[in-house]
């Protein structure tokens, strides 16, 4: 599973060097590459037409350079200093995301339009070794109903470009405007994001189609995310995290949108359903709302917070994939979160038996394992893998490492536990 950092309001396309510098020291090695930072959703609103200030209509005023929505062959340009520098500085950007119409939009008359962006993308990702590009559905103007129809034209014209260069076309599911509030749109139900994606690589004779998971529509929509990724499995190839407080759009850190002490958007819901399908796509990290308003000096904690949030994640969602790694395993903790492990994990991977620090249970049975000492470790075989079921991860590994052990050593964690947790809370054996 890979950790990436948008690009958006990050990373300045004319003059690209210092935001690319500021993620990569903030741990990040690879980027989404944002194309609408060249063509944003404002500037294709008024495409055409003038733009009227309190009083007097505006003038447009000459610019060096032509929009991007006037001449999208342009876009290949605007990006090449930008992929230039990320290639010096050893940043990737294996997904990049389309220009696309903002949701509340009026126009009706730019199908065509977006077309040849899309195409043009898709150019670009080819150059730049971008896997997947995120394509948002065409919305506006199109009766309810017939979004598929509308569609599937639009995105099989987009395959055989997409195929030529190498690259992954992605949905991404949506919301709409009804009334003030936000509500499920296209591809927000799973069962038709699966149908969509199903029909257009089954046209296409193989996989040119996915899925983009956005977390921050999902909570809009008021989604569990759980059913959501479990229903569509492995055509999710990319997850955007961000947090919002359920109501507007926005782009924060995850955690970090709270009323009355409680998350507004379910993280526990979404690790639950990533760790049940054993999500190894890519992770995306979108905190644009947050650097639209931070400090510049604060920027590097900035991301240095928004990576090791995404290594948490990381981890988290990862936990089942680290299990299915290993034919063998024991644990190392005989408290709740070995108790834990063996009633959601103890049937699938059984451990061998687990250890402890406090002698007076050696010899012990704990949740149908036996408690053996540390030192029984040194005999274990090499490709058996060591979890530590305990919250002082540095301390024990330290602590096995200076008595020799060179065994694959992984950490377990319990704050997000599989949805059938409750439902298993039998007692085990030698509990006590």
């Amino acid at each position: 599973m890979n950790i990436l950092c948008a690009s958006t309001g990050l990373i300045w396309v004319k003059k690209p060097q210092k935001g690319i510098s500021g993620i990569k020291e903030g741990g990040f090695e690879e980027i989404l590459l944002d194309m609408s930072s060249c063509c944003p959703p404002g500037e294709l609103e008024y495409l055409g037409k003038e733009i009227k200030g309190s009083t007097n209509i505006l003038k447009r005023k000459p610019r060096e350079e032509s929009k991007i929505s006037e001449h999208p062959e342009e876009l290949a340009g605007r990006f090449r200093l930008l992929l230039e520098q990320c290639r010096e500085q050893g940043i990737a950007a294996p997904i990049a995301r389309a220009p696309y119409l903002h949701r509340t939009t009026r126009r009706e008359d730019l199908g065509d339009l977006l077309l040849r962006l899309a195409e043009e993308s898709i150019k670009v990702c080819g150059q730049a070794g971008c896997r997947y590009l995120v394509v948002s559905p065409l919305f506006s103007g199109i009766e309810r109903g017939l979004e598929w129809e509308a569609n599937r034209g639009y995105y099989l014209r987009l395959a055989d470009v997409a195929k030529q260069e190498g690259v992954m076309i992605l949905l991404e599911n949506q919301c709409r405007e009804m009334n003030g509030s936000m509500v499920r749109g296209i591809c927000s139900d799973a069962r038709e994001a699966a149908t969509w994606i199903d029909g257009l690589n089954a046209v296409c004779g193989e996989e040119r189609f996915g899925l983009c998971m956005d977390v921050g529509i999902c909570s809009l929509c008021g989604q569990d995310m759980r059913e959501y990724a479990a229903a569509l499995g492995s055509r999710i190839k990319a997850v955007i995290l961000r947090d919002c407080d359920g109501v507007q759009e926005g782009a924060m850190l995850p955690f970090t949108c709270m009323i009355g002490g409680k998350f507004c958007t379910d993280w526990l819901s979404l690790i639950r359903g990533l760790r049940e399908i054993c999500f190894d796509g890519l992770l995306v990290m979108d905190f644009s709302s947050m650097t639209a308003a931070y400090p510049q000096s604060l920027r590097p904690q900035l991301l240095q917070s928004a990576w090791n949030m995404a290594a948490f994640f990381q981890w988290q969602i990862g936990m089942k994939s680290v299990l299915k790694k290993y034919d063998k395993r024991v644990l190392f903790g005989a408290g709740n979160m070995c108790r834990n492990f063996m009633k959601c994990y103890g049937e699938e991977f059984p451990p061998l038996f687990t250890c402890d620090n406090d002698s007076t249970r050696w010899g012990e049975r704990f949740a149908g394992l036996e408690i053996r000492p540390p030192e029984a470790l040194k005999d274990l075989a090499p490709d058996c893998a060591i979890f530590i079921c305990n919250i002082y991860y540095t301390e024990i590994e330290q602590q096995l490492r200076k008595m020799g052990v060179t065994n694959p050593i992984e950490r377990f964690n319990d704050e997000y536990m599989p949805s059938y947790y409750h439902d298993r809370l039998e007692y085990w054996e030698g509990e006590g």
